[in-house]
């Protein structure tokens, strides 16, 4: 009976060793893929990836910073600046232009910015595959869940800001004296056909300006023929956003002509209280504007924020030192004009240069675009209403130099990344190749759309419209109840 027992006592503990040496591959065929042991958690299904709650909450700050700078900011900014009739136009091109090119980026726009090129060696502007955000948004048949997804979506809604405020830039060298309707087809136009192709020149990762093309930025790290490539620095839009609307207003000024009266009639701004809101709401927006271009809350969202209030600040004292030394005062307008020219200047840089010299940049650019916007301007007597080729097209052409000239590895973080100052004089060749390219694609695109639109359209509104006002003739309202 003893062996009996003693045998049954061994026929069990085999089959519970047997048993525990089968348990890992319980109900998964294959085995041996699970671990033999742990906790819940680690047993657990994998989440998907979830982005760092910190640069989440950074980039809707910064996106929303942006669009602030379109309306209420600029709207102020330029209405300010017009005569009393036409303040209620500009702010229509504002908030409509926010509307209007926010639903044709997320159609086309982006895709055309972003997407891989249409045709492999043609890499001139982007293709059709995120077309209506296909493959970037939680979707059937789209990779990932909305947490995957997330920074896909908040890189279309930072740009797409950014598609928003170039056209509305442009509006204020054609204030005053352009049709609604040619404006707005003009905006879309000209943000798929010049502001698209310049974006994926230098954003995209296949763009034959972009720092961020690493194929083509390992061959010229190593010496070896990379093709027809300069890795421009452009941090937050000096070539994209400013040399590309400052160049094509100043063409749309010269083809739509002169504002009728200009320049012997007195046509000073309206309201200077409302300029200096815009200013202030146009400055604070700017910290979204270059800080979140750094794509996460980072040192280099950091750097920039503080290298762009310096440089703002040092435009309005630049400005206005030009203004005391001519004139014995200096004025409010100067001083808001100067802070905007700081901002430009310093966009291209913000993420690569120290902040001292973010000062330097902006002092110089107070004192370049005051001569371009007074001198320069009188002598070929040329009718850019709000000065936007005077302040952003020569502004953003300085600033895109001077990247050249003080970009620093200690703040890019990359070797390659670096100007003049760190011993890479080539980075200043490079930055003037971009400007060139920007200006002679701007300047000739828009002289080819501006010309079939007014064959088509016509540009301007006739001359009984623009003595009345284009609040009452373009829109049927008046910004001011009591005359």
């Amino acid at each position: 009976m003893q062996e009996v027992i003693r045998r049954g006592r061994m026929v069990v503990w085999g089959a519970v060793i047997l048993l525990a040496m089968q348990a890992p591959t319980w109900g998964h065929e294959g085995g041996g893929d699970l671990p033999a042991a742990g906790t819940a958690a680690e047993m657990a299904v994998p989440e998907p990836a979830v982005p760092d709650g910190g640069t989440v909450a950074w980039m809707l700050v910064s996106i929303a910073f942006v669009l602030l700078m379109s309306c209420p900011g600029l709207a102020l900014f330029y209405g300010g600046l017009v005569r009393r009739k036409n303040i209620l136009s500009v702010m229509m091109q504002c908030v409509f232009l926010m509307g209007l090119m926010s639903v044709v980026w997320a159609l086309v726009g982006y895709s055309l910015a972003f997407a891989p090129p249409l045709f492999e060696g043609f890499d001139i502007i982007g293709g059709f595959d995120h077309v209506a955000l296909e493959g970037v948004s939680p979707y059937a048949g789209a990779d990932g869940s909305v947490d995957a997804q997330a920074m896909n979506q908040i890189v279309v809604a930072f740009q797409g800001m950014f598609f928003i405020i170039t056209p509305a830039l442009i509006c204020g060298a054609f204030a005053e004296r352009m049709k609604f309707s040619t404006m707005a087809v003009f905006s879309v136009v000209w943000g798929l056909l010049i502001y698209c192709p310049i974006a994926h020149w230098v954003w995209s990762g296949t763009g034959w300006l972009s720092e961020f093309n690493e194929e083509a930025n390992s061959a010229y790290a190593a010496g070896r023929d990379a093709g027809f490539y300069f890795p421009a620095i452009d941090f937050a839009g000096g070539l994209v956003v400013h040399i590309s609307s400052g160049i094509s207003a100043l063409v749309c000024a010269l083809l739509i002509g002169k504002r009728r009266g200009f320049p012997h009639e007195p046509m000073p701004p309206h309201n200077l209280t409302y300029t200096c809101i815009g200013t202030g709401l146009l400055w604070v927006g700017w910290f979204g504007f270059n800080g979140g271009s750094a794509g996460a809350a980072s040192g280099s969202a950091v750097n920039a924020v503080l290298a762009t209030h310096l440089a703002a600040s040092a435009g309005v004292l630049g400005w206005s030192l030009v203004e005391w030394l001519r004139h014995g005062k200096a004025s409010i307008l100067g001083a808001c004009s100067g802070a905007v020219a700081g901002l430009v200047c310093i966009t291209p840089a913000a993420g690569s240069v120290h902040p001292v010299h973010g000062i330097v940049m902006g002092f110089a650019a107070g004192i370049v675009c005051c001569i371009f916007c007074s001198n320069v301007k009188n002598r070929f007597g040329y009718d850019d209403s709000l000065d936007v080729f005077g302040v952003h097209g020569v502004g953003g052409m300085l600033g895109a130099l001077l990247t050249g000239v003080f970009a620093s590895s200690v703040i890019t973080g990359d070797v390659n990344s670096a100007g003049l100052i760190d011993g890479h004089p080539g980075q200043v060749v490079i930055q003037l190749v971009s400007v060139g390219a920007a200006v002679g694609f701007s300047a000739v695109g828009t002289l080819i759309i501006a010309r079939v639109l007014d064959g088509i359209m016509g540009l301007r509104v006739s001359e009984e419209d623009e003595v009345v006002g284009l609040d009452i003739s373009q829109h049927g309202e008046d910004g001011y109840i009591f005359q």
